[in-house]
Formats: structure tokens, sequence, C-alpha cells
């Protein structure tokens, strides 16, 4: 194939079937407001995942997903070492936070609800991330792919993320919510005999 060669489109009843998320073209990442007036990004660096996508049925469908916590990064180390200690994420005690699904729902031709639950230290919480159907293609080594992204907003109370500091000029350090951001690549995989 050269790079002058399209990629041809792949029909939506193509994607069925089992997928594990490309770690190299896919982000976990979040946003939360810092000091009441800018916000922060950050992102999980090491994780696996797998999907099941059912074109015919996409209630069928499922994802997995575990995260290293440790993996955690905002590009300042200071501020990933205090997220990785006790009063976030606690990575000594509580090394992974996991997803699994529980539903998924169509809502239109290319937006999905995919419902599951969340464990973060131990606690688990429900969480419905909003997926967009970016495409799917053939890449040049042959491998069938699929692009999502999808955002939710959840509060880091709920998984007893409650660290925080006053403000002298009123409110706290560190905003309870949190947007959640995926965008995943997923490779199909080639079914065994």
């Amino acid at each position: 194939m050269t790079t002058t060669d399209t990629v041809a489109p792949v029909a939506i009843q193509d994607l069925t079937g089992d997928y594990d998320l490309d770690v190299a073209h896919t982000r976990l990442g979040f946003t939360a407001r810092h000091a009441m007036v800018t916000s922060v990004r950050g992102s999980f660096g090491e994780f696996s995942g797998t999907v099941h996508l059912d074109a015919a049925d996409p209630s069928r469908s499922s994802a997995e997903l575990t995260i290293s916590a440790a993996s955690v990064s905002t590009g300042q180390a200071q501020r990933d070492a205090h997220l990785s200690g006790p009063d976030f994420f606690d990575v000594a005690a509580f090394p992974q936070i996991r997803f699994v699904s529980t539903s998924a729902e169509q809502i239109d031709e290319e937006t999905f609800a995919l419902t599951g639950d969340l464990t973060i230290k131990d606690v688990t919480r429900p969480v419905t991330v909003e997926f967009t159907y970016n495409g799917s293609a053939k890449d040049p080594y042959g491998n069938l792919r699929a692009g999502f992204e999808g955002r939710a907003t959840v509060s880091r109370k709920d998984w007893g993320l409650t660290y925080n500091a006053a403000l002298e000029t009123g409110g706290f350090l560190v905003g309870d919510k949190i947007k959640l951001e995926f965008d995943v690549s997923a490779v199909k995989l080639t079914p065994t005999a």
C-alpha cells in the first residue's frame, strides 16, 4: 500500500466482533478545575481493555478496562506524586482502576451510551459514558480499527476522593466535578480456529 492509496471505510455490519484497545493510539484522560480559575488535564499511560461490538444488536456490546493508577500523568511530577498518594488514588494499596460495562444503548446513528461499574480504591459506582462512533477502516497492516470518542462527568467524592484545601478568596483548590475523556482506537481480533 502506498501513501497515495485511500483506506476504504468498513460497513458498520463488519464491526461485530471482539477488539483490544490499541494503547499506543488510545487516550484515557480527565480534566479537573484547579483553584477555581483554571483546568488541569491529565491522563493514564498504562492500561488494557477489551470491547465486544454487536452491530446488529448494540445492547449486546460490552467493554472492560483496567488502568494502572500509578500511570497518572498531568505533566507535573509533584502533582502526579500527590495524586498517586493516600490523598487521592493511594496506588500502593489500590494499584488498579477498573471499569466493567453492564449495559449498552444506541442513541442515534453515531452515538452510544455505555453504562458500567467504575471501581476506584475499592469503591464501585455506576457511570454512563456517551460515545461517538468516529468510523472504522483497515489499517496498512490489514487490521480492522474502530474509533470512538467518549465523555462523562463524575463527582470524585463518590469514590472517596475528598482531599481539598480552602482558598483564601473562597472556594476550594480542587473541583469536585471531573470530566472523563476517552479517545479510543480498538483493533479487531482475528478469530482463532
